[in-house]
């Protein structure tokens, strides 16, 4: 489990990092049929996927430096729920992007599962109080 852990963050680091410089690199979007160019257009003209860029390439660099992996897990979740609305939305062909993610994401997230379970309690405990 450890080594099928360790493939898919490094995976999935390489894949957030290299999605991250795309607004860096390419001035305008690469061009898409449909409601995906019109989505992705708004988005590059209004400078919101630089934004959007340094935050994958960030989570690609937690992910590939085995560094802050818990927070970049927690990013991830809303990049991938994100991923799924827009490609639902837009371009269901290309789903099978935000199913690997999401494949590579549990098999990170499986690894860190006990340092997520309070999050899950109903009624968790608050540090310093009694009860």
């Amino acid at each position: 489990m450890i080594i099928a852990s360790t493939i898919a963050r490094i995976l999935l680091g390489l894949m957030f990092f290299a999605a991250g410089l795309v607004p860096f690199i390419f001035a305008s979007p690469p061009p898409q049929p449909g409601m995906a160019g019109i989505v992705n257009h708004a988005l590059f003209a209004s400078h919101w996927m630089l934004f959007v860029g340094f935050a994958q390439a960030l989570m690609g660099i937690f992910y590939l430096s085995n560094r802050f992996v818990p927070v970049a897990l927690i990013m991830t979740a809303a990049f991938l729920y994100n991923s799924f609305a827009f490609h639902l939305a837009t371009s269901p062909m290309l789903l099978p992007l935000p199913i690997l993610g999401t494949v590579l994401w549990l098999l990170i997230g499986l690894r860190y599962r006990a340092l997520f379970a309070p999050i899950f309690a109903a009624k968790p405990a608050l540090p310093g109080t009694v009860g």
